[in-house]
């Protein structure tokens, strides 16, 4: 096994953890400052993609534009879900089991409109690459990690060092006292509930144009993603991004070296070594 293709693998898996950043990046926030497990977030990605995918195939539509019918469709769905959420005061271990049963929901309306068959979206891009020395980075997966980042820094500054964020954050640590202060915590709620829902829009995006889609892989994602959030932090941006780079990388190289069958394995091995150790962020 050459050096420079466990090197290329590492670097398609730092690619990739881009994409696993982006998606938890919602579910992070919404965990972390909502108190709610949201597991359909994963199925309202996938969602976007095969409204990207149908944007593209049938109407023509470049990703870019589709970017802005999704953007505000996932928000208001975000602030509709959010509503029902609040309306039945869904406590953060109900949420797991209601969006569960919204995952299901969802999954059985993408494969009664498009099928359970796999279903590819091609573009003239879809094979762009660009050589640097003796590798060669995908244009999509890098633009993909390019978008990860910027969201994920944008969304540290705003949480970090905005009136907005520090209102988030006493709202997650103490209700009572921040509603003390002014505090609205439930408009702020909505607000979140809407742009983690666009976030996976976003996601969804990327997720058309780099994968095969299938409504079954929702579970899949559903698994890593989960461990990413994890590992990365709740209401950690930078963490999720993070995260997702060290299980991707794990992964690419777990299949280079070992065999591809171990690396689903890679992320919850991760996860448990992790929570063995304790480390600070956990």
């Amino acid at each position: 096994m050459s050096a420079t293709l466990v090197a290329q693998s590492a670097i398609g898996g730092a690619l990739l953890g881009g994409i696993y950043g982006l998606l938890a990046l919602g579910l992070s926030l919404s965990w972390g400052l909502l108190r709610l497990v949201n597991l359909s977030h994963f199925a309202l990605a996938f969602l976007a993609a095969y409204v990207t995918y149908q944007l593209g195939t049938t109407f023509n539509f470049p990703a870019w534009l589709s970017l802005l019918v999704v953007l505000p469709v996932f928000f208001l769905a975000g602030i509709a879900l959010h509503s029902v959420f609040m309306m039945f005061r869904v406590s953060e271990f109900s949420s797991m089991l209601v969006t569960f049963g919204v995952t299901v929901l969802i999954e059985s309306l993408i494969q009664w409109i498009w099928s359970a068959d796999f279903r590819k979206y091609e573009t003239s891009y879809a094979q762009e690459t660009l050589r640097v020395g003796p590798f060669f980075i995908p244009v999509l997966e890098l633009t993909a990690f390019a978008c990860a980042l910027v969201l994920a820094l944008c969304a540290w500054i705003v949480l970090r060092h905005t009136m907005l964020g520090k209102a988030l954050r006493a709202a997650a640590y103490d209700g009572p006292t921040a509603a003390a202060f002014g505090i609205n915590a439930n408009k702020l709620s909505y607000l979140l509930a809407g742009l983690c829902a666009a976030s996976a829009g976003v996601a969804g995006i990327f997720i058309a144009l780099t994968s095969t889609l299938a409504p079954s892989q929702i579970e899949a994602w559903i698994g890593v993603v989960f461990a990413v959030v994890i590992i990365g932090g709740l209401a950690n941006p930078l963490g999720a991004l993070a995260a997702g780079v060290l299980i991707g990388v794990s992964e690419a190289i777990t299949m280079a070296v070992v065999n591809p069958a171990w690396a689903p394995l890679v992320a919850f091995s991760i996860l448990i070594a992790l929570l063995l150790w304790k480390p600070s962020w956990l």
